[in-house]
């Protein structure tokens, strides 16, 4: 077990040397990079993507913006204001002052050199640091991921084991009918219906729109702190989970389906053994190793690409938002930190994946895969 745990650690090296060696080759083949982006805004013409953000602790995510695009070509902009071409010698400074005066090869060495160390530098356009913009955005994404997973997962399981058990009957007809409702609608459209019933759409104002927590956050007591922070979070978490909840419900009944119908489970009933010990002593652990698989998918998805509609519509500034204005404004620091974060997170959360199958079922060892 522990070699292959050791192996496991070792082969994470080329893996996420291979992720971002790709990517950086699709980013900088792909128009409008940050020197293109930056001439567009010196001659007026640029849009960008920004989002307005109110909580505790949390300022306007589009003044910060502004402010560090400001400070980082306020050196420029002044001299050649109204000019009606730009100098070749303004491009060449835009360039060094992003790091496209060197070679493309040149700066993905010494870009994954500095990864090695967690040195992401600094945001093209925001006056912060790579690393304390994802610490700062980090604790909305965990949120809406941890609490995303972990309902999905207790509703799922005892949905679709009795689903299961149940095959055929009504209760399995008319659960099925709710599975393909949350299937068929986009998470999205539930955040929408949601804000519309209870956060002051045609009906009830009982949920806040913006933020984490509320502006006063800080002065509540603990209590209220907890209160006020589920509170905020309700509504979006229960607009992911309501989207989320179907496919692992009829994963886990299909799952269960296909072992109580194996030949060990009628042998198990044939010596007299209770169905709820033939259920959860010997089906659970066997029909529960594909569910476990896709934990890691299930809340990396959640944690940084399902969450990105739902913290644009509850104005929620998670690494979703982060990202998507990063992409849009060819903010390459920030793009490629956070992709390495965000590989690096995935690619530790599949080995405890596969670890947690010896736990499930400790006859699962990988002795195979160690010879």
């Amino acid at each position: 077990m522990y070699a292959y745990i050791l192996r496991r650690l070792v082969l994470i090296v080329p893996t996420l040397f291979g992720i971002m060696i790709i990517n950086f080759l699709v980013v900088q083949a792909a128009p409008g990079g940050p020197v293109e982006q930056m001439i567009a805004r010196i001659k007026g013409a640029a849009v960008e993507a920004t989002a307005r953000v109110s909580g505790a602790g949390q300022a306007d995510t589009g003044a910060r913006f502004r402010q560090g695009e400001a400070a980082a070509r306020s050196d420029i902009t002044t001299k050649y204001r109204g000019a009606r071409g730009l100098d070749p010698e303004l491009i060449k400074e835009i360039e060094r002052q992003f790091g496209f005066d060197k070679p493309a090869h040149v700066r993905f060495i010494q870009m994954m050199h500095n990864y090695l160390v967690f040195d992401f530098g600094d945001s093209f356009y925001r006056d912060q640091s790579v690393i304390s913009l994802i610490i700062d955005k980090m604790p909305v994404s965990i949120s809406l991921g941890l609490w995303t997973t972990f309902l999905v997962y207790l509703i799922s399981i005892p949905l679709g084991i009795s689903k299961a058990v149940r095959d055929g009957s009504r209760f399995d007809v008319w659960t099925s009918t709710v599975v393909v409702l949350g299937n068929a609608i986009p998470g999205f459209l539930f955040a929408i219906l949601l804000i519309v019933l209870f956060a002051g759409g045609s009906y009830f104002d009982w949920f806040p729109l913006r933020g984490l927590v509320s502006e006063n956050w800080a002065e509540l007591s603990w209590p209220a702190r907890i209160g006020d922070y589920f509170w905020h979070i309700t509504l979006p978490v229960l607009s992911m989970v309501i989207g989320g909840f179907a496919g692992l419900t009829m994963l886990t009944k299909n799952s269960f389906l296909e072992e109580i119908n194996k030949q060990y489970v009628i042998t198990a009933r044939s010596k007299g053994l209770t169905e709820r010990r033939v259920l959860y002593g010997h089906v659970f652990r066997n029909a529960m190793l594909i569910v476990i698989a896709g934990f890691p998918g299930a809340f990396i998805g959640a944690l940084f690409t399902g969450s990105l509609l739902t913290e644009i519509i509850f104005s929620l500034d998670g690494m979703g938002l982060l990202g998507f204005e990063a992409a849009v404004n060819r903010d390459y620091p920030v793009m490629f930190g956070s992709l390495y974060v965000f590989t690096l997170l995935g690619l530790l959360l599949n080995l405890a994946s596969d670890l947690t199958y010896h736990v499930v079922d400790p006859r699962i060892t990988f002795e195979a895969q160690e010879s």
